[in-house]
Protein backbone atom coordinates (compact mmCIF):
# COMPACT_ATOMS: atom_id res chain seq x y z
CA UNK A 1 0.00 0.00 0.00
CA UNK A 2 2.59 2.18 0.91
CA UNK A 3 3.70 2.50 -2.45
CA UNK A 4 0.81 3.76 -3.64
CA UNK A 5 1.03 7.15 -1.74
CA UNK A 6 2.55 9.12 -3.97
CA UNK A 7 0.60 7.99 -7.43
CA UNK A 8 -2.20 8.24 -5.61
CA UNK A 9 -1.24 12.11 -4.38
CA UNK A 10 -1.05 12.90 -8.34
CA UNK A 11 -4.39 10.98 -9.23
CA UNK A 12 -6.15 13.40 -7.05
CA UNK A 13 -4.51 16.71 -7.64
CA UNK A 14 -5.26 16.02 -11.19
CA UNK A 15 -8.81 15.52 -10.75
CA UNK A 16 -11.07 18.52 -13.36
CA UNK A 17 -7.32 18.42 -15.53
CA UNK A 18 -6.52 16.87 -18.52
CA UNK A 19 -3.67 14.82 -16.93
CA UNK A 20 -6.35 12.61 -14.87
CA UNK A 21 -6.45 9.89 -16.80
CA UNK A 22 -2.67 9.58 -17.36
CA UNK A 23 -2.11 9.59 -13.56
CA UNK A 24 -5.13 7.55 -12.81
CA UNK A 25 -3.72 5.05 -15.17
CA UNK A 26 0.23 5.37 -13.82
CA UNK A 27 -1.33 4.48 -10.19
CA UNK A 28 -3.02 1.22 -11.12
CA UNK A 29 0.51 0.53 -13.12
CA UNK A 30 1.70 0.46 -10.10
CA UNK A 31 -0.45 -1.89 -8.25
CA UNK A 32 -0.87 -4.32 -11.14
CA UNK A 33 0.94 -3.84 -14.57
CA UNK A 34 -0.20 -4.18 -17.14
CA UNK A 35 -0.24 -3.46 -21.31
CA UNK A 36 -2.83 -1.28 -22.50
CA UNK A 37 -5.73 0.44 -20.66
CA UNK A 38 -8.32 2.05 -22.55
CA UNK A 39 -11.37 4.23 -21.04
CA UNK A 40 -14.89 4.07 -22.56
CA UNK A 41 -17.85 6.26 -21.70
CA UNK A 42 -21.23 4.47 -22.01
CA UNK A 43 -24.86 6.53 -21.66
CA UNK A 44 -27.80 4.13 -22.82
CA UNK A 45 -28.12 3.47 -25.94
CA UNK A 46 -25.79 5.98 -27.10
CA UNK A 47 -22.43 5.00 -29.10
CA UNK A 48 -19.68 4.99 -26.25
CA UNK A 49 -16.89 7.78 -26.08
CA UNK A 50 -13.55 6.80 -25.78
CA UNK A 51 -12.20 9.21 -22.79
CA UNK A 52 -8.82 7.81 -22.78
CA UNK A 53 -6.34 4.85 -24.52
CA UNK A 54 -2.51 4.05 -24.22
CA UNK A 55 -2.63 2.03 -27.57
CA UNK A 56 -0.16 2.52 -30.22
CA UNK A 57 -1.31 3.89 -33.68
CA UNK A 58 -0.99 0.57 -34.83
CA UNK A 59 -3.41 -1.38 -31.98
CA UNK A 60 -6.06 1.75 -31.86
CA UNK A 61 -7.55 0.24 -35.47
CA UNK A 62 -8.62 -3.23 -33.83
CA UNK A 63 -9.35 -1.61 -30.26
CA UNK A 64 -10.97 1.52 -31.10
CA UNK A 65 -11.88 2.52 -34.65
CA UNK A 66 -13.55 -1.07 -35.40
CA UNK A 67 -15.14 -1.84 -31.66
CA UNK A 68 -16.93 1.47 -32.08
CA UNK A 69 -18.35 0.24 -36.00
CA UNK A 70 -20.68 -2.13 -34.45
CA UNK A 71 -18.74 -4.77 -32.02
CA UNK A 72 -19.05 -3.00 -28.99
CA UNK A 73 -22.35 -3.82 -28.77
CA UNK A 74 -21.47 -7.55 -28.12
CA UNK A 75 -18.59 -6.52 -25.39
CA UNK A 76 -19.40 -8.04 -22.32
CA UNK A 77 -18.54 -4.82 -20.42
CA UNK A 78 -20.84 -3.09 -22.63
CA UNK A 79 -24.08 -5.43 -21.90
CA UNK A 80 -22.95 -4.95 -18.24
CA UNK A 81 -23.12 -1.27 -18.11
CA UNK A 82 -26.81 -1.84 -20.33
CA UNK A 83 -27.86 -4.48 -17.61
CA UNK A 84 -26.80 -2.72 -15.18
CA UNK A 85 -24.36 -4.17 -12.65
CA UNK A 86 -23.39 -3.29 -9.75
CA UNK A 87 -19.92 -0.84 -9.56
CA UNK A 88 -17.09 -2.50 -9.31
CA UNK A 89 -13.77 -4.54 -10.58
CA UNK A 90 -14.83 -7.38 -12.57
CA UNK A 91 -12.81 -10.28 -14.82
CA UNK A 92 -14.25 -10.08 -18.43
CA UNK A 93 -14.89 -13.89 -17.86
CA UNK A 94 -17.14 -13.31 -14.75
CA UNK A 95 -19.60 -11.29 -16.55
CA UNK A 96 -19.60 -12.64 -20.01
CA UNK A 97 -22.21 -15.10 -21.14
CA UNK A 98 -21.50 -18.82 -20.39
CA UNK A 99 -20.53 -19.49 -24.43
CA UNK A 100 -18.53 -16.24 -24.92
CA UNK A 101 -15.36 -17.87 -25.52
CA UNK A 102 -16.57 -19.74 -28.36
CA UNK A 103 -19.49 -16.73 -29.83
CA UNK A 104 -18.41 -15.47 -33.40
CA UNK A 105 -17.79 -12.28 -31.42
CA UNK A 106 -14.93 -13.59 -29.79
CA UNK A 107 -13.59 -15.31 -32.55
CA UNK A 108 -14.22 -12.95 -34.90
CA UNK A 109 -13.43 -9.98 -33.06
CA UNK A 110 -11.82 -10.46 -29.96
CA UNK A 111 -9.21 -12.61 -31.09
CA UNK A 112 -7.54 -10.46 -32.84
CA UNK A 113 -7.05 -8.30 -30.18
CA UNK A 114 -4.20 -10.85 -28.87
CA UNK A 115 -4.87 -10.38 -25.16
CA UNK A 116 -4.57 -12.78 -22.79
CA UNK A 117 -7.04 -11.33 -20.33
CA UNK A 118 -8.97 -8.02 -19.80
CA UNK A 119 -10.39 -6.88 -15.89
CA UNK A 120 -12.33 -3.64 -15.96
CA UNK A 121 -13.87 -1.11 -13.35
CA UNK A 122 -17.44 -0.24 -13.94
CA UNK A 123 -17.62 3.02 -12.14
CA UNK A 124 -21.64 4.81 -12.15
CA UNK A 125 -21.95 8.49 -12.67
CA UNK A 126 -24.23 11.46 -12.20
CA UNK A 127 -26.71 11.18 -14.86
CA UNK A 128 -27.10 7.61 -16.02
CA UNK A 129 -23.48 7.63 -17.52
CA UNK A 130 -21.07 4.75 -16.68
CA UNK A 131 -17.19 4.53 -17.40
CA UNK A 132 -15.07 1.00 -17.83
CA UNK A 133 -11.76 1.15 -17.27
CA UNK A 134 -10.27 -1.72 -18.87
CA UNK A 135 -6.99 -2.69 -18.00
CA UNK A 136 -5.32 -5.19 -20.22
CA UNK A 137 -2.71 -7.76 -20.85
CA UNK A 138 -1.40 -9.43 -23.77
CA UNK A 139 0.77 -12.14 -21.71
CA UNK A 140 -1.13 -13.85 -18.87
CA UNK A 141 -3.79 -13.10 -16.81
CA UNK A 142 -3.91 -11.28 -14.08
CA UNK A 143 -3.18 -13.30 -10.60
CA UNK A 144 -5.73 -14.25 -7.77
CA UNK A 145 -2.92 -11.60 -5.49
CA UNK A 146 -3.71 -8.63 -8.41
CA UNK A 147 -7.04 -8.68 -8.68
CA UNK A 148 -7.73 -8.52 -4.95
CA UNK A 149 -5.21 -5.00 -4.49
CA UNK A 150 -6.72 -3.91 -7.67
CA UNK A 151 -10.17 -4.46 -5.49
CA UNK A 152 -8.79 -2.69 -2.56
CA UNK A 153 -7.84 0.31 -4.23
CA UNK A 154 -11.75 0.69 -5.70
CA UNK A 155 -12.25 3.27 -3.41
CA UNK A 156 -9.90 5.91 -4.97
CA UNK A 157 -10.98 4.40 -8.44
CA UNK A 158 -14.46 5.11 -7.86
CA UNK A 159 -14.24 8.59 -5.93
CA UNK A 160 -11.51 10.24 -8.60
CA UNK A 161 -13.33 9.36 -11.36
CA UNK A 162 -17.21 10.14 -10.46
CA UNK A 163 -15.64 13.82 -9.32
CA UNK A 164 -13.43 13.66 -12.32
CA UNK A 165 -15.92 12.59 -15.00
CA UNK A 166 -19.13 14.08 -13.44
CA UNK A 167 -20.99 15.77 -16.08
CA UNK A 168 -19.86 12.97 -18.52
CA UNK A 169 -23.56 12.57 -19.56
CA UNK A 170 -23.93 15.87 -21.04
CA UNK A 171 -20.95 15.22 -23.80
CA UNK A 172 -23.20 12.46 -25.35
CA UNK A 173 -25.64 15.15 -26.49
CA UNK A 174 -23.05 17.49 -27.78
CA UNK A 175 -22.55 14.59 -30.50
CA UNK A 176 -23.87 14.97 -33.82
CA UNK A 177 -25.43 12.16 -35.25
CA UNK A 178 -25.61 10.94 -38.90
CA UNK A 179 -27.97 8.47 -40.41
CA UNK A 180 -25.30 5.35 -39.88
CA UNK A 181 -24.61 6.44 -36.43
CA UNK A 182 -28.27 6.38 -35.97
CA UNK A 183 -28.28 3.12 -36.08
CA UNK A 184 -25.13 2.16 -33.92
CA UNK A 185 -26.61 4.19 -31.08
CA UNK A 186 -29.29 1.89 -30.43
CA UNK A 187 -29.47 -0.28 -27.99
CA UNK A 188 -28.21 -3.91 -28.29
CA UNK A 189 -31.55 -5.09 -27.70
CA UNK A 190 -33.34 -3.44 -29.92
CA UNK A 191 -30.63 -3.40 -32.40
CA UNK A 192 -30.40 -7.46 -32.50
CA UNK A 193 -34.22 -7.42 -32.59
CA UNK A 194 -34.21 -5.74 -35.62
CA UNK A 195 -32.06 -7.82 -37.62
CA UNK A 196 -34.25 -10.07 -39.91
CA UNK A 197 -37.41 -8.39 -39.09
CA UNK A 198 -39.80 -9.74 -41.77
CA UNK A 199 -37.95 -12.59 -42.09
CA UNK A 200 -37.58 -14.07 -38.82
CA UNK A 201 -40.54 -14.01 -36.35
CA UNK A 202 -39.72 -12.32 -33.03
CA UNK A 203 -38.61 -15.82 -30.85
CA UNK A 204 -36.19 -16.13 -33.41
CA UNK A 205 -34.71 -12.86 -33.25
CA UNK A 206 -34.78 -13.23 -29.97
CA UNK A 207 -32.60 -16.45 -30.17
CA UNK A 208 -30.42 -14.70 -32.59
CA UNK A 209 -30.00 -11.45 -29.77
CA UNK A 210 -28.90 -14.15 -27.45
CA UNK A 211 -26.84 -16.82 -29.39
CA UNK A 212 -24.68 -13.47 -30.52
CA UNK A 213 -24.01 -12.42 -27.16
CA UNK A 214 -22.59 -15.59 -26.17
CA UNK A 215 -25.15 -17.66 -24.60
CA UNK A 216 -25.12 -21.68 -25.40
CA UNK A 217 -28.22 -23.31 -26.25
CA UNK A 218 -29.54 -24.44 -22.87
CA UNK A 219 -28.91 -20.77 -21.63
CA UNK A 220 -30.93 -19.46 -24.48
CA UNK A 221 -33.51 -21.75 -22.98
CA UNK A 222 -33.69 -20.90 -19.67
CA UNK A 223 -33.74 -16.89 -20.68
CA UNK A 224 -36.65 -17.66 -22.92
CA UNK A 225 -38.46 -20.18 -21.08
CA UNK A 226 -38.03 -23.24 -24.04
CA UNK A 227 -36.27 -26.35 -23.77
CA UNK A 228 -32.52 -26.37 -25.73
CA UNK A 229 -33.87 -28.47 -28.39
CA UNK A 230 -36.84 -26.02 -29.31
CA UNK A 231 -33.54 -23.43 -29.41
CA UNK A 232 -31.55 -25.46 -31.73
CA UNK A 233 -34.77 -26.05 -33.99
CA UNK A 234 -35.13 -22.19 -34.30
CA UNK A 235 -31.35 -21.86 -34.94
CA UNK A 236 -31.87 -24.32 -37.78
CA UNK A 237 -35.09 -22.29 -39.09
CA UNK A 238 -32.57 -18.80 -39.07
CA UNK A 239 -29.75 -20.53 -41.00
CA UNK A 240 -32.53 -21.41 -43.72
CA UNK A 241 -34.47 -18.08 -44.06
CA UNK A 242 -31.36 -16.05 -43.52
CA UNK A 243 -29.63 -18.30 -46.29
CA UNK A 244 -26.68 -18.97 -44.31
CA UNK A 245 -24.13 -22.21 -42.86
CA UNK A 246 -23.05 -20.89 -39.48
CA UNK A 247 -22.45 -18.55 -36.51
CA UNK A 248 -19.86 -16.88 -38.62
CA UNK A 249 -21.87 -15.65 -40.96
CA UNK A 250 -24.33 -14.85 -38.79
CA UNK A 251 -22.36 -12.48 -36.82
CA UNK A 252 -21.25 -10.79 -40.21
CA UNK A 253 -24.71 -10.37 -41.24
CA UNK A 254 -25.37 -8.89 -38.25
CA UNK A 255 -22.32 -6.14 -38.20
CA UNK A 256 -23.78 -5.09 -41.24
CA UNK A 257 -26.84 -4.18 -40.74
CA UNK A 258 -25.31 -1.78 -38.28
CA UNK A 259 -22.55 -0.03 -40.17
CA UNK A 260 -24.94 0.32 -43.19
CA UNK A 261 -24.89 3.95 -43.99
CA UNK A 262 -28.66 3.84 -45.87
CA UNK A 263 -30.26 2.06 -42.60
CA UNK A 264 -31.66 -0.66 -44.69
CA UNK A 265 -32.45 -3.85 -42.42
CA UNK A 266 -31.21 -7.53 -43.98
CA UNK A 267 -34.35 -9.40 -44.20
Amino acid sequence: MKGWLEPTGDVIAAIGSDGFATHLTNALNQIAAFDYCVIFGYLGSARPLDLFDTFPKMKRRIFIEDYLEGPYLLDPFYLACMTPVASGLYRMRDIAPDRFFQAEYFRSYYVQTGLAEEVGYIVELPGNAVIVISLMRAQKVFSAKEIRELKQYWPVVSTACRQHWRGLSSDFGQENGTASETILHKSVERALLRFGEGTLTPREREVVEFTLKGHSADAVGRILGISSGTVRIHRRNIYSKLQIRSQGELFSRFIKTLVNDSGDEVN
